[in-house]
Order: structure tokens, then C-alpha cells, then sequence
């Protein structure tokens, strides 16, 4: 039996979101000057997806690159491969072993999602509530709430360490389930060829959308 796909696309917009941020400032501090300083990242992640009891029902894994605003490669690894890129204008998801590619227009995808924290312009909090959440197993939280109610997530935690570095993303939605995103080997503003972002359907696949 195949392992369910997950709705990776909801999750496009986090790979935005791994990179060391300003010392000696809140959650909600560090989140904006991120925004305001970094334009480009790589890393690698893991992704849990976790059930209302905290059991884990999937589990990912993959490297992320991205240049701001809204060109990003988000890659999944285990435990199937499947690609996902914006080009500035397209989002594009390409299930490998399906050979199947589906394609929208990035701003219908970014929309008033969670993307929109960090892709394009920096007034981030005309589309969430940001909030400071305390410390919790070492690490300064932030929530952020969407003030739309077309979104796919209630709410969002962010978790910085003593480094101003974000390691931990949670996802919350209207079922109860919680999407945990963890990063490791971060580089912030690393020089990336605009080739990264390019993406061309291979040869035979089946493309669905726009």
C-alpha cells in the first residue's frame, strides 16, 4: 500500500521562513527583520504531520532554496520525490514517480495563505495578528494568526533559538492536526543562479491547471 500523498503545496510557503535573524529582540522582532534583511536561503527540513492526539500520521524530508519575493525550490526527498517550484509568476509540483505536474498562478497560490508572512511586501501584518508567545524548551515563540478566514491554517508558531535562528515551525489547522517543519544547515543570502527557479515540464508528463 502507497503512502498517502500529503498536500505539500500548503507548505511552499515555510521554506521562507529558515535563517538566522537579529539578536536581543522578541519573536515578532526577529520575524521583521528577517523580512527586511534576507533575500535568499537554503536549507535542509524534516516535516511532521501530526494527528488532535499528537500521533504522527506522516513524515517528510527534503532541502528548500529560495530568493524573495516568490521565487523558491522546495524539494522532497523521503519517502517519495516530488518537486516543488515558483518561478515569480508559476507555482509548479511535480510528483516524480507519477510523472505528473500540476501548475497554478503563484499569486492564487500565495494569496492570503501563510506565504504571505514573508513573500512580497513586508507589511506582514496586514494579513496575520503577530503575537510574542513566551518561551518553551528553550526557544522564543511567536503566533501568528491569519486575519482572513480563506486560509488553510488557524494558526502558526514560529520557535527561534539563543542564535535569533528559526528551527521549528507548527502548523495548525481547523481538524486539529499539527504540520511540524524543523531546519538544519541553514545559509542565509547565499548567491543562487536564477536557473534554480526555472522549471520545465519533463518529457511525457501528464500537467494539470493553468
Amino acid at each position: 500500500m502507497k503512502t498517502p500523498r500529503l498536500p505539500m503545496f500548503k507548505f511552499l510557503a515555510f521554506l521562507f521562513l529558515a535563517l538566522p535573524l537579529a539578536a536581543h529582540a522578541g519573536a515578532v522582532g526577529k520575524l521583521k527583520n528577517f523580512i527586511a534583511s534576507t533575500r535568499s536561503a537554503q536549507a535542509s527540513f524534516s516535516q511532521e504531520v501530526q494527528d488532535k492526539n499528537g500521533k504522527r500520521i506522516q513524515s517528510a524530508s527534503g532541502t528548500m532554496q529560495f530568493v524573495r519575493p516568490g521565487k523558491f525550490r522546495w524539494i522532497y526527498l523521503k519517502p517519495y520525490e516530488q518537486q516543488i517550484v515558483g518561478d515569480g509568476e508559476k507555482f509548479w509540483l511535480h510528483d516524480v514517480e507519477l510523472n505528473q505536474v500540476t501548475v497554478k498562478k503563484l499569486d492564487a497560490v500565495l494569496g492570503s495563505s501563510p506565504a504571505a508572512l514573508l513573500a512580497g511586501s513586508n507589511e506582514i501584518e496586514r494579513g496575520f495578528t503577530l503575537e510574542d508567545s513566551g518561551e518553551r524548551d528553550g526557544l522564543d515563540w511567536l503566533r501568528a494568526t491569519p486575519r482572513s478566514q480563506d486560509t488553510s491554517f488557524e494558526k502558526i508558531f514560529m520557535a527561534f533559538d539563543a542564535q535569533s535562528e528559526l528551527v521549528i515551525m507548527e502548523l495548525h489547522d481547523a481538524l486539529g492536526q499539527k504540520t511540524v517543519l524543523r531546519f538544519s544547515g541553514m545559509q542565509r543570502n547565499p548567491k543562487l543562479s536564477p536557473q534554480v527557479f526555472n522549471f520545465i515540464p519533463p518529457k511525457g508528463a501528464d500537467v494539470l491547471g493553468e
